[in-house]
């Protein structure tokens, strides 16, 4: 046996402890997913880095609002705003100059609809943040309808108001496509909608996008600790709640079986979500599947922190921040999704 061969049995240990139809592990080094999508920048390279853990493996979150002007603070974030493409440049540069290399875009656009989305906010948002940094930037953008749709939800629905899967499919394929096209070095779907990694993994591929890593949310849980989020990204739900396509909290081996598909369909890079409630399974669902795992510091639990450092109930807000990140990595994170990424490098991290 060979070594590449001895490695891809490394990858797929510990796949046939998950039932049903996660314990099949692709093998093929084709078009399925590549080994060199994740080597091919050094920010990239960092970023999965095991064995250290710097900003390097923290991801700024980014709200950019089509047709705005100026930006708005979000409620409960601190400094984390709602930006126009142009108050984008500014907020990127200052990051950039704190140090933070990687940052998630959710584009939020300025007309919704029910079923004819439309994904140019994406590439605008997109190049009023590649055009002028470049490769300085690694960006990854967040693929989802929630933001597009005039109902708040996650999907396409039908006429009965269920979820039409094949015509979601096909929007989130486009919307990571016009995400790649723009120039996004990364897409990452949100959505938890079955077969999502592999529509899109399969899209990118057939349009010239095969180096395009996916950085897929495979273990999202439904969570109250959203809420400063879906206001950012005037997401929220109009009717009903997102638990019949998110994982019930409850649920470890459903959590797992839905990484190590995402995983199987395509996925370079998986997720926990919200990450202080997924901790313990960061490292299961690495064992799984042989990917890095990242964890997201969602809106509810950075606000958390901060409204407890202005109650006078933190000693100190950064030596806090900090703990939270050094126990995402003591339970294997390879990267951290934070609204305090900016704020690393000055409290020494």
């Amino acid at each position: 046996m060979s070594d590449l061969e001895d490695f891809i049995d490394t990858l797929g240990a510990g796949i046939e402890t998950v039932p049903g139809e996660a314990k099949q592990v692709d093998r093929r080094l084709g078009s399925g997913w590549s080994l060199l999508r994740l080597r091919q920048s050094q920010a990239m390279r960092d970023l999965v880095a095991e064995t250290t853990f710097s900003v390097a493996n923290l991801v700024q979150p980014l709200f950019v609002v089509d047709d705005m002007n100026g930006s708005e603070l979000i409620p409960g974030l601190g400094d984390n705003a709602r930006l126009s493409a142009g108050a984008t440049h500014d907020v990127v540069l200052r990051d950039l100059d704190a140090g933070v290399r990687h940052f998630l875009l959710f584009a939020v656009p300025s007309v919704k609809a029910a079923v004819s989305v439309d994904f140019d906010h994406v590439r605008r948002a997109v190049e009023a943040i590649k055009k002028p940094f470049g490769d300085r930037v690694t960006l990854w953008v967040d693929i989802c309808l929630c933001s597009s749709t005039d109902h708040g939800h996650c999907a396409l629905l039908d006429r009965n108001g269920g979820i039409d899967l094949p015509g979601t499919l096909g929007a989130l394929s486009m919307m990571a496509r016009a995400a790649a096209d723009a120039g996004a070095d990364g897409v990452s779907p949100s959505d938890m909608m079955d077969g999502r990694t592999g529509a899109i993994r399969a899209t990118l591929d057939a349009t010239g996008h095969g180096r395009v890593p996916v950085m897929s949310y495979s273990t999202k849980f439904a969570s109250q600790f959203y809420g400063p989020f879906r206001g950012a990204a005037d997401s929220a739900p109009q009717f009903g709640d997102r638990r019949h396509y998110q994982l019930d909290v409850r649920s470890r081996r459903d959590a797992i079986a839905s990484s190590v598909r995402c995983a199987n369909e395509g996925a370079d890079l998986l997720m926990v979500k919200p990450g202080m409630t997924s901790i313990d399974l960061i490292a299961p669902i690495a064992k799984a599947t042989g990917k890095g795992v990242g964890a997201y510091q969602v809106s509810g639990e950075y606000a958390g922190l901060l409204a407890l450092s202005a109650q006078g109930l933190l000693s100190n807000l950064d030596a806090a921040l900090v703990e939270t990140w050094h126990v995402f990595r003591r339970a294997g994170a390879a990267y951290v999704i934070t609204y305090g990424a900016r704020r690393a490098s000055a409290i020494g991290l």
